[in-house]
């Protein structure tokens, strides 16, 4: 193995950065060289494949996002797309590709792998719902960003006697909503997993008045069936029967912003230097994901095909913490 290219693809997660670094760095102690994709599958498509700098990195590797950028890229379901990614590839002598991303960017992986070409992914989503890795890179540091806005947020609940919704973000896995509210003692935590009623929400919230609290919280996942708005609905309906005043904060893509947490930049350096060697070892096909502490090969075939779940007991820990 003499030359690889690396992408960061689909949405962007603090520490891919970091990643990228170390997939750098690994390259250089190993004798490969190691080259960066532009804008995610978008630049893979059009063969956008430039060198990486030594300044890039020392300028990047603390900071959120992405150097290389990164992009959605709808496209890349397409074979024509896919079959054209690895031509470029081919056509600059490149031995194997890195991708670091979530759950849609690895199924792009997958699919290059399914081709035939050697590729391996890495583990980096905020919303940490890919099957087969306990966390992600970027999930720690999206959780500080969640439990530091709970903070602020239950201080100026608290002076005004106020009840508030906050949607965090997660789609259809709940995680972050979960291990949030956990750590913050959250009155209701609404997920996919485990939905609540708008009336239920409205019944803790109650309950929570009646134990003598001066404010309520409710964090909800943006991926709920009884979403944020739904439930604002129809407690401003019945606002007169509410026990606290209600307000609606949205999180929105704060949550993914921010320089990485030190646990972030170290999972990015144990993953993306374990990507390179792995790539060198002829382990294709697998995603490098993190398992009982310590860094893991999960074959991609699982990755895409396997849906991860959130933990009932993690769930039951909440209602007690809560109460």
């Amino acid at each position: 193995m003499r030359r690889i290219a690396v992408v960061t693809s689909g949405g962007d997660a603090p520490g891919m950065n970091a990643a990228v670094n170390a997939v750098y760095r690994m390259g250089v102690e190993l004798g490969v060289e190691v080259l960066g994709v532009k804008r995610g599958y978008d630049g893979l498509i059009e063969g956008d494949i430039v060198p990486i700098s030594v300044g890039d990195l020392e300028e990047s590797m603390q900071e959120g996002g992405t150097f290389l950028g990164t992009a959605r890229c709808a496209a890349f379901e397409n074979e024509g797309a896919q079959l054209a990614a690895i031509a470029n590839l081919n056509a600059m002598d490149m031995d194997g590709l890195i991708v670091i991303g979530g759950s849609g960017s690895q199924k792009g992986t997958f699919a290059l792998h399914c081709h035939g070409y050697p590729v391996v992914g890495v583990a980096s989503t905020v919303d940490n719902d890919l099957y087969g890795t306990d966390i992600s890179i970027g999930v720690d540091t999206a959780l500080n960003t969640i439990i530091s806005s709970l903070d602020r947020i239950r201080t100026t609940a608290e002076s005004h006697r106020r009840a508030f919704l906050v949607q965090v973000m997660g789609r259809d896995y709940g995680y972050l909503a979960l291990m949030s509210g956990i750590a913050s003692a959250a009155e209701v935590i609404v997920t996919p997993e485990f939905e609540m009623e708008p009336e239920e929400v409205a019944r803790e919230l109650h309950l929570a008045y009646e134990r003598g609290k001066r404010y309520a919280i409710a964090v909800i996942a943006d991926g709920a069936r009884n979403n944020v708005e739904k439930i604002a609905a129809y407690m401003r309906e019945r606002q007169h029967e509410l026990d606290f005043e209600l307000r609606v904060t949205i999180l929105g893509h704060v949550q993914r912003g921010g320089a990485p947490t030190v646990y972030d930049r170290y999972l990015a350096a144990r993953l993306g230097s374990s990507a390179v060697r792995a790539l060198a070892d002829g382990k294709t096909g697998m995603l490098v994901g993190w398992r009982y502490n310590g860094v893991a090969l999960i074959p991609l075939e699982e990755v895409v095909s396997k849906r991860k779940e959130l933990s009932p007991g993690l769930w039951r820990l909440g209602q007690m913490l809560a109460r």
